[in-house]
């Protein structure tokens, strides 16, 4: 069985000197590069890679409480505009299923 989770998260990228500068204040990641396609890339990396550290460290419960992020159900979750500078980010998230008790559908 495989399950796909990913984060949506507010970045934005700003031109510093020669390079270009990502980041998701939210979690206080940065990133950078030569160019705005490549800073979005890192930024995306960068994130993608931020939850198994944390997760290693046994920091991240803290690190999403501490951002002010909470599970909540799909239905019941409001949908937030972010402000202009921001855009959004679609972050794979590096976790797999290895081991479930009970599986719908299964024999």
């Amino acid at each position: 069985m495989k399950i796909k989770m990913e984060w949506e998260l507010p970045a934005t990228i700003k031109k510093k000197g020669k390079w270009y500068v990502s980041s998701c204040p939210l979690l206080d990641v940065y990133s950078q590069g030569r160019t705005r396609e490549e800073a979005r890339g890192n930024i995306v990396d960068a994130l993608a890679s931020f939850p198994m550290s944390c997760y290693e460290r046994g920091t991240l419960d803290a690190v999403l409480r501490d951002a002010g992020l909470v599970a909540v159900a799909q239905a019941a979750a409001p949908e937030v505009r972010l402000p202009a500078k921001f855009f959004s980010v679609k972050v794979p998230l590096p976790f797999d299923i290895i081991h479930t008790h009970a599986v719908v559908g299964a024999r």
